[in-house]
């Protein structure tokens, strides 16, 4: 493993699973958030690929509004027609229906063969130019590609290449694939690839679509998903291979589920049919447990596992681990829902939708005064007040990052009636900034890095706080615990255990020191 990066307070004592504290003693003020949705682990990023199919943006923008939930900042496609030969684009910042609505921009996307791409921003900012895919004209023909992930070695890289004369033209970490690739003195397109990707460090999932071939990529531990699928033959139509981030870009289209890409795997689909490769050697797998917890569709099937069933054993687990007596379950909508269902299962509470969510707020939703952005969060959440009025309550999320969100959920649910709330969380702790991929605050803004259970159970005003256990989450998922689990995951979030080195945090500090 590799080295914890510090955090600017001290950390307090290792916390137990669960604490009762008296509510609304709240000692020191929560930090605002930057929005009122910050309160959440951010989305990381969707990439959609498909090969030999009549509609093949239209296919990709269906499959990137079912992929939606894993960016919402911009979306692109990219993609070939073998009849011109020419490569056909559109990017825009918004959503999915935003982007692709009009007929007119979905009438010059000509092609058989398409990728696509739902940014959220985990390095650059939101700006038209570095909206995916990208797309850059080689000696051997156009390239896009396609990235969800991160690379902890990006900054590194990119100093390298502009000494080397390259020039960039976006802030993404994953512009430094194209430059790497058009360095690279192989000369075939897959060998050009895999000579940029052993040059890189970090988590990916990649598409890659050339005039001759689409090329599905997963990093060697395989932190983030990437799953292989088949649109049958019909009358009229041949079969077409498809990837995306997760199975429920596959349904949307009607395609066959096939597998998962192994990690470290190269899928190349062409006129000749799919071949794999593996150029990295055997690692151990280290799949993002977080993706179970919030960030994949509840309807996804990922690594084997469902991932609604895996949240409904989370919910078992907590009611087993953290039970208090009340009258009602409320999940905080969407996230905590599954959860909440077997919290109430396990428990033998009703289950209530004491919370209702209002679906059409976006993030772009201007907040032009603090009286409204303090309102950001009853715009997206109301109060079922006949269900929470008198109630002892259990409130159901997934993870707590800075507690704001959590603390105006609580006041909304009191101010509605409720004698008692408990908090119950679905995931451990979150102690760790991501660098792999997910959108995380730095250390000093994560309350359970600063803070132990009976204070962050004061911050946000509860009457009681409980997350579920490391060996409770990995008992959701069918292990005996986390030792004893024979499949990895990348936990880092929660332990500080980095599996991929952190190269330019590493390199920074290093710096600093000198």
């Amino acid at each position: 493993m590799f080295a914890r990066p510090p955090v600017s307070a001290p950390l307090s004592a290792l916390q137990p699973d669960s604490v009762t504290s008296p509510a609304g003693n709240a000692c020191t003020a929560l930090p605002e958030p930057v929005s009122s949705d910050d309160d959440h682990p951010h989305e990381e990023c969707a990439v959609f690929g498909i090969w030999n199919a009549r509609d093949a943006a239209a296919l990709t923008t269906l499959g990137l509004h079912a992929l939606q939930h894993r960016g919402q900042e911009a979306a692109g496609i990219v993609c070939f027609d073998p009849e011109d030969k020419r490569f056909h684009s559109h990017r825009g910042l918004g959503l999915v229906g935003d982007v692709f609505g009009d007929p007119r921009t979905m009438a010059t996307l000509h092609g058989t063969r398409a990728i696509g791409h739902n940014r959220y921003a985990t390095s650059g900012a939101t700006l038209l130019r570095n909206v995916q895919p990208l797309f850059a004209e080689f000696a051997f023909g156009g390239l896009g590609v396609a990235h969800n992930g991160n690379l902890t070695n990006a900054n590194t890289l990119r100093r390298e290449l502009i000494r080397r004369g390259c020039l960039f033209q976006s802030t993404t970490d994953s512009e430094v694939f194209v430059h790497l690739i058009a360095i690279s003195l192989y000369a075939t397109v897959e060998d050009r690839l895999i000579d940029a990707l052993k040059r890189v460090t970090g988590a990916y999932s990649l598409v890659v679509l050339s005039q001759d071939a689409l090329i599905g990529v997963r990093d060697p531990m395989g932190v983030r998903p990437l799953v292989l699928g088949r649109l049958p033959a019909e009358q009229g139509r041949e079969a077409s291979w498809v990837l995306a981030s997760e199975t429920c870009g596959l349904d949307i289209i009607g395609a066959e589920f096939v597998r998962d890409v192994e990690p470290g795997e190269l899928v190349i689909i062409d006129d000749s049919g799919i071949r794999s490769l593996r150029p990295f050697g055997t690692n151990k797998p280290r799949f993002c447990v977080f993706e179970y917890i919030y960030f994949a569709r509840p309807d996804s099937v990922l690594e084997g596992l469902p991932v609604y069933n895996v949240r409904k054993e989370i919910g078992r687990e907590l009611a087993h681990e953290s039970s208090v007596e009340a009258d009602v379950v409320v999940p905080v909508p969407d996230s905590g829902v599954p959860s909440a269902i077997g919290y109430a299962e396990a428990s033998g509470i009703p289950f209530e939708l004491g919370i209702i969510r209002n679906h059409y707020v976006g993030r772009t939703f201007i907040e032009p005064s603090d009286q409204i952005r303090h309102l950001g969060v009853k715009m997206k959440h109301s109060p079922n007040r006949p269900i929470l009025d008198g109630k002892r309550v259990i409130l159901v999320d997934d993870s707590i990052v800075r507690g704001t969100t959590s603390r105006k959920i609580v006041d909304m649910v009191r101010a509605a009636g409720a004698k008692e709330v408990h908090m119950r969380i679905s995931s451990p702790p979150t102690e760790y900034s991501c660098f792999y991929g997910i959108d995380t605050p730095e250390r000093s803004k994560l309350l359970a890095a600063q803070h132990d259970l009976k204070t962050m159970a004061e911050l946000i005003g509860v009457d009681s706080l409980a997350f579920i256990s490391l060996d409770g989450l990995y008992r959701a998922m069918g292990h005996e615990s986390r030792d004893g689990c024979a499949k990895s995951y990348c936990d880092a979030c929660f332990t500080g255990e980095y599996p991929i080195p952190l190269v330019d945090y590493e390199n920074e500090s290093d710096s600093a020191t000198v």
